[in-house]
């Protein structure tokens, strides 16, 4: 009966560990507000659709250009079903010619209410430039149609790009990058590295803006705003 005794103990205190285990993985599991509002809306997880594209989201961190944390639960990098595929085809061309590297989201789906906090910090600032205006409409990252990313290693690790993501002066403009090379303001090595991140993005149909070497939209504004619905 003892022996009963302590087998049924046991067999409880396994059973009991192995429900806290379960329950603990079902909570961290469970998306954050702002995730869940934006897969109710049609967005889809970038991890689901391409678990090996890296991400950390610059607007969860203070580290970005308005100094202030703009995403306070939000962790994980939507987007658009279209938009996430094409960024899987991205990283499966990259992986064809550096399987050494992979994609590094910084940035995807911006719901509109963030949109308007970054507005705030920059409408009365030299930064004004570099983000679209609430009342306009927003940008393409509030359908869930845009991308700020880089190049990493595999570990996470970036490799050079000349200078940081977020970035608001003309180093970071792709249509100066043979003068910057010219004038030494620009690595050899950021250079080529800009024009691998280009190269694999335009082939999976994704178009490079201008004055952000980081940043790429897969529609047009008016495409977006004829054919797509705003992140709310």
């Amino acid at each position: 009966m003892a022996q009963n005794g302590i087998t049924d103990s046991r067999f409880t205190q396994r059973h009991t560990s192995v429900t806290k285990s379960k329950n603990t993985a079902t909570t961290q599991k469970q998306p954050n507000p702002t995730a869940r509002k934006m897969a109710a809306q049609g967005f889809v997880d970038i991890a689901k659709v391409d678990p090996t594209i890296k991400v950390s989201l610059m607007y969860a961190r203070a580290d970005n250009f308005t100094g202030r944390i703009l995403y306070d639960d939000l962790r994980e990098a939507y987007l658009h079903p279209l938009a996430a595929e094409a960024l899987k085809k991205a990283q499966a061309r990259l992986k064809q010619l550096r399987p050494d590297l992979s994609l590094k989201v910084y940035d995807a789906a911006r719901p509109m209410s963030i949109q308007q906090k970054m507005w705030d910090e920059v409408k009365n600032t030299g930064h004004s430039f570099y983000v679209s205006n609430p009342k306009n409409g927003g940008g393409l990252h509030n359908y869930g149609l845009a991308v700020d990313l880089t190049l990493c290693r595999l570990n996470g690790d970036t490799i050079p790009m000349g200078v940081k993501v977020d970035n608001m002066t003309r180093l970071s403009h792709i249509d100066r990058e043979d003068e910057l090379l010219k004038q030494g303001k620009l690595s050899r090595e950021a250079y080529d590295n800009r024009r691998l991140l280009r190269e694999v993005m335009r082939w999976a149909g994704w178009k490079p803006l201008r004055t952000e070497w980081w940043h790429f939209n897969l529609r047009t504004r008016e495409q977006a705003r004829k054919y797509f619905k705003v992140i709310r």
